[in-house]
């Protein structure tokens, strides 16, 4: 019995050891390599869009609209007749909050990563310029089905005659 038991574990750590060659591989190929740089370059760039989007786009429009700060832009739901004059004050007082202003600023984030991002694949897609077909040095013949020279009168194979195309 005992021996059995040793064999069974044997073949699990082979299977163990195969599995684990397999998934080596598997993360070690270009593509997921490149997929992981994507992310955390992504990540990277999200962090970048929300501060434009907080510091930078947001103070102006919210002075536009009569310094509406968007970031405070809040209803309390729990509110038993009690009000705040911001979102942090709200929260630490544990009122429950829809913070319709941070998803208006989400929002405007999102809109910003999809255009850079179709701004990105369209100037990638620009610079793959697919390259025109060769000119066929070769045509078939009518009536033999045969692959003979475009400028060939008469087919090779079957010797008919072929009118000038």
């Amino acid at each position: 019995m005992e021996k059995l038991a040793s064999d069974n574990d044997r073949k699990i750590f082979k299977r163990g050891s195969k599995m684990l060659k397999e998934f080596k591989e598997f993360a070690m190929r270009g593509n997921m390599v490149d997929m992981a740089v994507g992310i955390i370059i992504g990540a990277a760039f999200g962090t970048i869009i929300k501060s434009l989007v907080a510091d930078v786009i947001m103070p102006p429009i919210g002075l536009l609209l009569g310094r509406v700060d968007f970031a405070n832009l809040f209803i309390v739901l729990n509110g038993k007749g009690a009000s705040y004059a911001t979102l942090a004050e709200a929260q630490a007082a544990g009122a429950v909050t829809l913070n319709y202003g941070i998803f208006i600023n989400t929002i405007i984030s999102f809109v910003i990563v999809a255009f850079a991002v179709f701004l990105l694949i369209k100037n990638i897609n620009r610079l793959k310029k697919e390259e025109p077909a060769p000119d066929p040095t070769t045509k078939e013949c009518p009536y033999c089905f045969s692959v003979i020279p475009i400028k060939a009168t008469r087919c090779g194979f079957c010797t008919s005659e072929l009118g000038r195309e």
